[in-house]
């Protein structure tokens, strides 16, 4: 749905009611790493809180610099895999030398995706997980049915968005979403619903599943 909307910070498309955000380019990789992240979003509570076992393997999508894909290789350890999606290739190559900084190249895949797949493996993935990313899709019902293909019957996908319900939080609000608004637009897709974790100072974490069958 195409509209011309005021909003700078748009792209003039909508989907379910929602405008999408412009993507932030490589050129912001610095701010994704700064310092002061882990305590203002808690980075390292959610990593903790995030059900990622030994072995499993996670895509990373919209991964950036890399600033959670090295989080999760350590917790996934040396037999399991981060597959870090991005349609930036230079991010990737950001990526690639910070993973390599951080000991974890072998572990973790980097993979250029398009704007409406990430080019994931069929069934390959344990939990694919996007991190102030979703609202930023220019085709997220197409995103979203190719990310669900590349879950495994029982895999999970993980939104972690600013609460735009919560008017402390202060972050452009079309890069905020509310949970009904992300369960909205999951309804459409082959996925139950599993869990909120709203333990994070900013951010919510909406979990769903896809079915077994």
């Amino acid at each position: 749905e195409q509209r011309t909307g005021p909003n700078q910070d748009g792209i003039g498309k909508f989907y379910l009611g929602r405008e999408i955000a412009h993507v932030m380019g490589h050129q912001g990789a610095s701010w994704l790493e700064r310092p002061e992240r882990e305590e203002e979003e808690r980075t390292d509570l959610l990593v903790k809180l995030l059900p990622i076992k030994e072995g499993d393997v996670i895509a990373d999508i919209g991964a950036g610099s890399g600033y959670f894909a090295w989080r999760f290789a350590k917790k996934v350890g040396q037999n399991g895999k981060v597959l870090a999606v991005d349609i930036q290739p230079e991010m990737l190559e950001i990526l690639a030398e910070n993973m390599q900084e951080r000991g974890v190249a072998d572990r973790v895949q980097g993979i250029l995706g398009t704007i409406s797949n990430p080019k994931l493996p069929p069934e390959s993935v344990d939990l694919a997980i996007m991190i102030d990313v979703y609202h930023e899709l220019s085709n997220p019902y197409e995103m979203t049915l190719n990310m669900v293909e590349g879950l495994k019957p029982g895999g999970l996908l993980v939104f972690v968005e600013y609460r735009a319900e919560d008017p402390t939080v202060r972050i452009k609000r079309l890069h905020k979403m509310t949970e009904e608004q992300v369960k909205l637009e999951m309804s459409v897709q082959n996925l139950e619903y599993a869990e909120t974790i709203s333990q994070l100072p900013q951010q919510h974490v909406v979990i769903f599943r896809k079915p077994l069958g």
